[in-house]
């Protein structure tokens, strides 16, 4: 069952008064782990781009986030794999910055299908050919390219000029690799949802592509650190408006993510939580999956009022 309310357990680490109520003081809502299905590795926040809006705040040489290394990240796929994990996904920054990427997703594919989230440019087309030994794992490496909109120039202005030239490259050599892809991309207002996708689908056949590549459409997630209003999530809003199903979907429900900070690795809720220590869930996976999780990230909003969720895997 998805627990709503956060036990007091013993030997809870110590997080601020916010994790347990809202700041009208009333308890906050929590989601209980069901299970490890998804892990996911953040590859650090070092990114050949520099985007204004980007939730994790990445660009050339960041390091508030670190490189993860195989050595890093191998102990956490050999947990997950004992507590049955199905998929394990990367973000970043950009990935493909981290050299040690390829050895990672050999290793991990050798174990469970993949997915890597890139922008397709610079950093993933320098590393095509070593892309080619992972084609005939037995299990398939799924890419997702974020392309923030449908008009190159709108998708230049935040990404910098010919990087949507570069991500359908991207695009179109992964799909000619083989391997399966989606797209990532930013709400978009003042159009209907079949508009957006024919000029989506415009493109994609201008590339070379099928029309009807998978795609996701994500709200404003703000950066990181920043102080958003959002309304406040209580343990009432968590029955009145979600279920016990409803509540399982939640990716704080069904997965973990690995960072590096400061050399250590520490394990969090979910994608999109790492600038708030206070989801620091423990230092193995099994630990963290006993840990409740609170509401109270104003990203979390997003999940409880639209189903965000940054997860493709197949349940």
């Amino acid at each position: 069952m998805n627990s709503i309310v956060a036990p007091d357990t013993a030997g809870q680490r110590t997080r601020s008064k916010q994790w347990h109520v809202t700041s009208d003081g009333k308890p906050r809502g929590f989601i209980q782990a069901h299970a490890l299905e998804e892990l996911w590795f953040h590859t650090g926040t070092a990114c050949n781009l520099a985007c204004p809006f980007c939730l994790e705040g990445s660009k050339p040489g960041d390091d508030r986030l670190n490189l993860l290394r195989f050595d890093d990240a191998k102990p956490y796929i050999d947990e997950a794999l004992t507590l049955g994990v199905k998929q394990f996904s990367f973000t970043g920054g950009e990935p493909f910055v981290n050299k040690d990427l390829i050895r990672i997703l050999d290793y991990a594919l050798q174990q469970r299908p993949c997915m890597v989230l890139t922008n397709a440019t610079e950093p993933l087309l320098k590393r095509l050919e070593q892309l080619h030994s992972l084609r005939n794992r037995s299990n398939q490496l799924h890419f997702r390219v974020s392309l923030d909109h449908f008009a190159a120039d709108v998708h230049d202005k935040g990404r910098s000029e010919g990087m949507f030239a570069l991500a359908l490259q991207g695009l179109h050599a992964l799909y000619g690799m083989g391997f399966n892809i989606s797209i990532a991309s930013q709400s978009i207002s003042g159009l209907t949802a079949n508009q957006i996708a024919s000029g989506y689908a415009e493109v994609f056949q201008a590339a070379g592509l099928p029309e009807n590549i998978p795609r996701i459409e994500f709200p404003e997630f703000h950066l990181p650190g920043v102080t958003v209003p959002a309304p406040q999530i209580t343990t009432s809003c968590m029955v009145d408006y979600q279920t016990e199903t409803t509540r399982r979907e939640f990716m704080c429900a069904f997965s973990r993510m690995v960072v590096k900070s400061k050399g250590t690795c520490k394990i969090y809720a979910c994608t999109l939580v790492d600038d708030d220590t206070d989801y620091e869930l423990g230092s193995t996976l099994r630990e963290s999956l006993q840990q409740p999780v609170s509401m109270k990230h104003h990203r979390c909003y997003s999940c409880f009022r639209f189903g965000a969720s940054c997860s493709e895997m197949k349940r």
